[in-house]
């Protein structure tokens, strides 16, 4: 699973002059600074009034994607980019404020799989029914709200304009982001998903990996290469032997493909153009899970992903790793007289044979 970074938007609802909702935010804002410092999450506070969304004017379905206006790409892209929301509301009338729900209803897709906590504010139930309300909309949306919320009653709190100082709910303001933050590293793999490519076994899939997935990478290679070490009789194997930095450099250059499931990271691939030759390496298997044509399903997937102008596909293997000589032998691979490093040995296949 990857290890971004969080960016979390925290939400004020209410567009009325003179509203509370403002003050809520900032104070929300100021408790939770040091907490998201520590978690090394990004909130982002973002006024729905400054959105200029006006009641839902999209001929299409919002779970159709397509947003032809320009106010409306633009929130898709906010929430689209967004792990998980912290929303301040108001409550009105027994519900939530028609900017929350318009603004909910625009979308669909760019809301799934992401956690939702809550900070009420009002009189009586200090919010808590707007809460209660939202919650059915969210739901809907496959989001996921959290337990904890925040309720603030405006009598007890609030001097001035102001919200008095308070470390108890300073407390619950910390609580709730660790909440979100919790279940937006939970709920990450079935973001990614949905927007993946299938993997071959059930409920897996694949990406690209990035410099984020560094930390998972160097744990897979550590525990793949281990055996080739044995077999080859040698320790000066790289995989075995790169930082975290070193890894997230390479994957800078190369085009590595990741198959996950359930947030683990089972197997990858990479690959990189060189005039008409095409470089695969660091192909590799969980060892729990080989020989279940995982390796055959990546090597085919990095194959797929050569451009028009490659017309030969290299790679190197130990000279004794026999198992993955057979595979590579299998899936149409054979030996070519070219220079490689000490104790390898290069492999190709040329694209025309199909």
């Amino acid at each position: 699973m990857s290890t971004k970074p969080l960016r979390i938007l925290a939400l004020t609802c209410a567009t009325r002059p003179g509203a509370l909702g403002p003050a809520v935010s900032r104070w929300l804002l100021d408790a939770v600074t040091p907490r998201a410092a520590a978690l090394d999450v990004e909130v982002v506070p973002v006024a729905l009034g400054d959105l200029d969304l006006p009641f839902l004017d999209e001929e299409e379905s919002p779970s159709s994607g397509v947003h032809r206006h320009d106010h409306t790409r633009r929130w898709s892209a906010t929430v689209d980019a967004a792990d998980g929301f912290v929303t301040v509301t108001p409550e009105y009338n027994h519900g939530m404020p028609a900017t929350l729900k318009n603004a909910l209803d625009y979308l669909a897709v760019e809301w799934a799989w992401k956690p939702i906590g809550f900070v009420s504010y009002g009189h009586t139930s200090a919010g808590t029914r707007a809460v209660e309300h939202a919650k059915q909309v969210v739901t809907a949306l496959r989001m996921v709200p959290t337990g904890t919320t925040v309720a603030v009653r405006i009598g007890d709190a609030v001097r001035d304009g102001r919200l008095r100082p308070d470390a108890e709910r300073d407390a619950a303001g910390a609580a709730l982001l660790d909440e979100v933050v919790r279940l937006a590293h939970a709920l990450r793999p079935m973001r990614e998903r949905d927007r993946a490519t299938p993997g071959p076994l059930p409920g897996s899939y694949a990406r690209r990996l990035t410099g984020d997935d560094a930390p998972e990478v160097t744990v897979l290679q550590r525990c793949c290469w281990t055996e080739e070490a044995l077999v080859n009789d040698t320790l000066a194997i790289p995989p075995l032997h790169e930082s975290v930095p070193e890894v997230r450099q390479w994957l800078a250059d190369w085009h590595t493909i990741g198959l996950w499931r359930d947030g683990r990271l089972l197997g990858m691939v990479r690959i990189r153009t060189d005039g008409t030759d095409c470089h695969l390496g660091r192909l590799a298997v969980v060892p729990d899970l080989r020989g279940r044509g995982l390796g055959r399903w990546l090597l085919r997937a990095a194959e797929a992903t050569a451009g028009p102008q490659c017309r030969r596909m290299l790679l190197f293997t130990g000279v004794r790793s026999r198992r993955n000589i057979d595979l590579y032998q299998r899936m149409g691979y054979r030996p070519v007289p070219v220079a490689s490093p000490d104790g390898t040995v290069c492999l190709a296949r040329d694209l025309s044979d199909g």
